[in-house]
């Protein structure tokens, strides 16, 4: 326990003591964010952030975490390393959507193929399990893997637009992992969440509203492929719920990119195409500030993290229930901030609907 706690002390105060420096290597370079109509800031503000971030996991990886050669960990620090870089140079140049893709790619191939990070058991309720690890579905371990490693990287990456919001989510998402790792007394992949935790919070300090400077692709993309990546390999044999969980860790960054993906194909709009739809746009229309709205989605994420770690200590029915009552919390909280339409709300229509015919119905027998 003193080495997860120094781990993160380290990663800590690392990132806190890097981010004023980093800050002024932005500026000198050139990595600013200029605001325009789909960005709520309204200054140009430094960005790549995420180096001081980088810089705090790379001291206390190399002190703290356990790992060997060839080892899946190590591949982890390689392949974000490799995103890390990929998101500065777009930090700088503002790379086209296709090389950053090309490099989340070259970053997943490393660690999945010659580290060997891949779903393993995946275990179902009341049907036994699926072994990706043997016969022909361990050709189909590597797409999907992949598939989950590069969709989650870009799904943090996507909700990355309001002051501490992507670091925050990330920072909760962290923290969930690594209890649940010590829970199943997995203690290398603790370490790591805990080390990845503190190199947040000691960044997140300047980067909470108002920020003096933004984490940038640099942050984003190297956040999102370390906790795919983390989901995978600490859960990949877990308890029969072992193929729910990470979806729940991962809650708000793959609901908001779910629904961002719905909403476009509902307004007949390319899947690709940048809006002011998302989570937090939604809820700055509704009336919230900006600090507030941030806060709201960090409870939003707290409650899918303790959802996530419920699910580890449950029976199958109560696991049942919990999804049952999660699944209708996001159907009604996407109708309620209106994150694919202020039109589509089959719900809340229905239930407008029954509460119509209920007045009737009084005012019929009045």
């Amino acid at each position: 326990m003193s080495t997860l706690i120094l781990g993160f002390l380290t990663s800590l105060i690392i990132s806190f003591i890097a981010t004023p420096y980093v800050k002024k290597l932005a500026e000198k370079v050139g990595a600013v964010d200029a605001p325009n109509q789909r960005k709520v800031h309204t200054r140009i503000m430094p960005r790549m952030g995420g180096l001081a971030i980088y810089l705090g996991y790379l001291v206390a990886f190399f002190l703290f975490v356990p790992y060997s050669s060839m080892s899946e960990m190590l591949g982890i620090f390689i392949g974000s390393t490799i995103v890390m870089t990929v998101g500065m140079l777009d930090d700088k140049y503002q790379l086209s959507p296709k090389w950053k893709l090309l490099g989340q790619l070259v970053a997943t191939a490393i660690v999945v193929i010659p580290f060997g990070l891949k779903i393993g058991v995946v275990n179902l309720p009341y049907s036994g399990s699926i072994d990706f690890s043997s016969g022909w579905l361990f050709w189909l371990a590597v797409p999907i893997t992949m598939f989950w490693i590069v969709g989650v990287t870009n799904a943090v990456n996507l909700i990355d637009g309001l002051d501490g919001l992507s670091a925050g989510v990330s920072a909760i998402a962290a923290a969930t992992m690594g209890v649940m790792a010590l829970l199943m007394g997995d203690y290398k992949v603790s370490a790591y969440c805990f080390v990845l935790l503190g190199a947040i919070l000691g960044f997140l300090y300047f980067n909470f509203h108002p920020a003096r400077l933004f984490m940038g692709d640099t942050g984003s993309l190297f956040l999102g492929f370390n906790l795919a990546a983390l989901s995978i390999m600490g859960f990949k044999e877990a308890l029969f719920v072992s193929f729910i969980i990470p979806i729940v860790v991962l809650g708000v960054p793959l609901w908001d990119t779910f629904f961002a993906i719905v909403r476009r194909i509902v307004n007949k709009k390319p899947i690709s195409s940048p809006d002011k739809g998302h989570l937090h746009h939604c809820l700055l229309n509704m009336g919230l500030s900006h600090r507030s709205t941030v806060l709201t989605i960090y409870s939003i994420s707290i409650f899918f993290g303790t959802m996530a770690i419920l699910l580890t200590k449950t029976t199958k029915w109560t696991t049942i229930i919990v999804m049952v009552v999660l699944l209708i919390a996001i159907h009604l909280g996407t109708e309620i901030v209106g994150l694919v339409s202020r039109r589509h709300r089959p719900l809340i229509n229905a239930y407008r609907r029954l509460k119509i015919k209920q007045t009737e119905q009084e005012r019929r027998t009045n």
